[in-house]
């Protein structure tokens, strides 16, 4: 079967086997790492590269059996003053299904933290045209998987993609919460004290060389 342009073969790979769970889980790997970003102070750097690292916010939702808040990192796209972002593993995904149990939630933005509510955006009529934004923001991500979206023509892309959602995300105010982006951002205190320290330190030992 002939792969279509911009539809890596090894997408379909992908989608056979435990090849998905198992990036499923790498990708819950990675998010964990990508939330300790934003809480040391480094979400404001979400953007500067959209097409490598991709444009990301967190969103904190609810879980929808325990009510447990949950933080996930995904990937976005601006389109005037919504955000989209996608659910790449369907309509399993955890995050989208707390989301749609309660919609109500919160996103962590390179400007801060704001209240916003979802809405399912799946069979928007504009839904492949957002959805080819989105991939295209997702950077690396998007390679990853093995799609390119500024190459797939519609029909390539529509296939691909049929078990993608599409949030709608709406932002209605920012605040300021405990808990929010940069809570962890006093740690960069301690680690440039140290190593001030140590390269003080450094300097006076080789001072004490040179003189000996």
């Amino acid at each position: 079967m002939t792969t279509p342009a911009g539809i890596a073969p090894r997408y379909r790979r992908l989608l056979e086997g435990g090849s998905l769970d198992r990036l499923r889980y790498a990708f819950r790997d990675m998010n964990r790492w990508m939330l300790l970003l934003w809480r040391t102070g480094l979400g404001r750097f979400a953007e500067v590269w959209p097409s490598g690292f991709g444009r990301i916010l967190v969103i904190e939702h609810a879980g929808r059996r325990t009510g447990t808040r949950y933080r996930t990192p995904v990937n976005f796209t601006r389109c005037g003053p919504d955000l989209f972002c996608l659910a790449g593993f369907g309509p399993r995904t955890d995050w989208y299904r707390n989301v749609l149990a309660a919609p109500d939630i919160a996103v962590w933005l390179p400007d801060g933290r704001w209240t916003a509510r979802a809405e399912d955006a799946s069979h928007s009529p504009d839904r492949l045209a957002v959805l080819r934004r989105v991939i295209a923001d997702s950077g690396f991500a998007g390679r990853v998987f093995g799609i390119d979206a500024r190459v797939a023509d519609d029909d390539a892309l529509a296939e691909a993609t049929a078990s993608y959602r599409l949030l709608r995300i709406c932002p209605i105010e920012r605040e300021d919460a405990p808990g929010g982006p940069g809570d962890l951002a006093w740690v960069w205190w301690p680690v440039v004290a140290a190593l001030g320290l140590r390269w003080w330190m450094g300097r006076r030992r080789s001072r004490r060389d040179r003189a000996g």
